[in-house]
């Protein structure tokens, strides 16, 4: 038998003083090796000298994880970062704590405009987008000042029952006493200041158009739950994961222990029904900020017939519903049993509204559809994809108002609108999750005719 290829020697722990270059999606920027190799550098700053420690890859990987230990040349825009379990090794919720609020946002503005170059092959100029990442409302803060937005918070638990936030991919926990970016009815629970023995995991949720508080607790294995005693009177739900075939990823089901199995949400100019497992921005100025760029983009008029995709619990379609009027007609579809239920109690005063229930690239082709005037989504994380962009494309919409809380999955699904046909008509970016690298855009679409 041939001898088999010996594995290329692990660099996890090497150091290397490195120039900083770029900023790169997903927190962090580019440097290289002195033999050439790409360095993902974590805590850094384009245009700073550091030391990158390797924290995963080997001698023959494409690329080198790190992290900046040293500081030897600082960036203006760096300052101290104000939450005390930031840093290399430490939790890995937050990417920029380290830099000012306004460099923050240029830097995510940075990652936006390469990936339209790169994946879209379009400039901000194309996309009628004027370079800026917006904050919302009440989070411009000073330089060492961080805003408490996060109204949903997962907690992970360690052995000792210590509840924290996952270190940087990485499944160990680090165990804090406060989380900067979690909002006020959050950290009013207290859940960082008690023990959860038996627990894996607590989800708090603090909605922010009512006093509604919710924990979700996931035992370990054999687990029991304690007797949960917070700090603000709270619903309970135990929450258990069931292995799928295979021992691969399976299904969560939720049992309410005491309270409401819902929170209540205010936007838009009306009360929503938020489910465990219904998805609901977390920054509380999201769900209005969002709406209000859709609609203006959309400009809805009455008659018109809309689709919301990926619907959730009916945000959008209900604003669609409230603007196109009784002559209107709405259909969302939502992959989510639970959002789907919430969003049929949320809009039954619009009979004019229809959810279906689904994956949209297996509903849509079903509900017989050939026509829209306008059309929402709002994808996961991974985006649309080309096969329903093509789809979309098919039912003549005067105008498409794309939802991206993901910047990448955002380009890709630009460029197969192109090919389809579509092209942005203008682009917003929001800030609505400050200290780390996520944002939020919004981009309105037109017919290639249309837009010229």
């Amino acid at each position: 038998m041939p001898e088999s290829t010996p594995a290329a020697a692990s660099l996890v722990g090497e150091e290397y003083e490195v120039e900083i270059g770029p900023v790169a999606h997903g927190g962090h920027c580019v440097a290289r090796t002195p033999a050439g190799q790409v360095l993902f550098v974590r805590h850094t700053f384009p245009g700073e000298r550091v030391v990158a420690k390797v924290t995963e890859g080997r001698a023959d990987s494409r690329f080198l994880r790190a992290d900046a230990v040293t500081v030897l040349e600082a960036a203006k825009e760096r300052i101290e970062a104000p939450c005390p379990f930031s840093g290399p090794g430490r939790c890995g919720g937050c990417d920029w704590q380290h830099v000012k609020p306004g460099a923050q946002r240029k830097l995510k503005a940075a990652v936006l405009t390469e990936l339209l170059r790169q994946l879209a092959g379009v400039t901000p100029e194309e996309v009628s987008w004027d370079g800026t990442v917006e904050p919302a409302p009440g989070d411009k803060v000073a330089p060492g000042e961080v805003p408490a937005w996060r109204t949903r918070v997962q907690y992970a638990v360690d052995a000792e029952g210590r509840a924290g936030l996952r270190r940087s991919r990485s499944h160990d926990v680090e165990p804090i006493d406060h989380c900067l970016i979690a909002a006020e009815g959050v950290s009013e629970l207290g859940v960082e200041a008690r023990r959860w023995p038996q627990i894996a995991s607590v989800d708090a949720i603090a909605a922010t158009g009512s006093n509604d508080r919710m924990v979700v607790l996931t035992p370990r294995p054999g687990g029991r739950l304690p007797l949960v005693e917070l700090d603000r009177p709270v619903s309970v739900l135990r929450a258990q994961e069931r292995r799928g075939k295979g021992g691969g990823p399976g299904q969560r089901t939720v049992h309410p222990v005491h309270g409401r199995t819902f929170v209540r949400e205010r936007a838009d100019g009306r009360t929503w029904r938020v489910g465990e497992g219904g998805f609901w921005q977390v920054h509380p100025q999201a769900p209005d900020l969002l709406v209000d760029a859709l609609m203006r983009g959309l400009t809805p008029r009455k008659g018109e017939t809309a689709l919301d995709l990926y619907c959730g619990v009916g945000l959008f379609a209900g604003a669609l519903a409230q603007r196109v009027g009784e002559s209107g007609a709405v259909v969302g579809i939502e992959s989510s049993k639970r959002a789907v239920e919430d969003a049929r109690h949320n809009l039954a005063d619009a009979p004019r509204v229809r959810i279906e229930h689904g994956r949209v690239e297996q509903v849509l082709p079903r509900t017989g559809i050939t026509r829209a005037d306008l059309i929402v989504l709002d994808p996961p994380r991974s985006g649309a994809g080309k096969r329903t962009v093509e789809h979309l494309a098919t039912l003549g919409a005067r105008r498409i108002g794309y939802v991206a809380c993901d910047p990448a999955a955002l380009a890709r699904d630009l460029a197969h609108f192109r090919t389809a046909g579509y092209v942005p008509r203008f682009l917003r970016a929001f800030d609505l999750f400050p200290m780390t690298h996520h944002m939020e855009c919004v981009a309105i679409l037109e017919p290639v005719e249309k837009a010229r």
